[in-house]
């Protein structure tokens, strides 16, 4: 039998590049810009937020083993787009501008995020 793969949760409102705040949890407050997006999982990885540890054996390729240090996954729930005008973090919401095309923005100051 094949697997098949889970179904996302939806579509997410932060994009890979993008600046995010921490709103709860361990690393609350805490600023990053998104590495990756995990949508199978509703999941997404920050720079310098969540560290995990992990062990690694020193191989052909890494000659030096020891401990790394990588940024963990986090809930998407857990985190606020921060608007490039406003500096805050923000809600995001959907719009069409004039030639059909769908963009990103700021629930607070109405500025469109998604530059074109």
């Amino acid at each position: 039998m094949k697997k098949r793969k889970p179904e996302p949760y939806g579509k997410f409102n932060v994009k890979k590049g993008d600046l995010v705040q921490v709103i709860s949890g361990k690393e609350l407050g805490k600023r990053g810009k998104v590495l990756k997006v995990i949508p199978e999982k509703n999941q997404i990885v920050v720079e310098k937020v969540n560290f995990i540890y992990k062990a690694q054996r020193a191989s052909q390729r890494q000659q030096k083993g020891g401990i790394l240090e990588l940024e963990g996954p986090i809930n998407v729930s857990n985190v606020m787009m921060i608007c490039s005008s406003c500096g805050k973090p923000v809600r995001v919401g959907k719009t069409r501008l004039e030639d059909g095309k769908r963009v990103r923005k700021c629930n607070k100051c109405e500025e469109i995020i998604d530059k074109t």
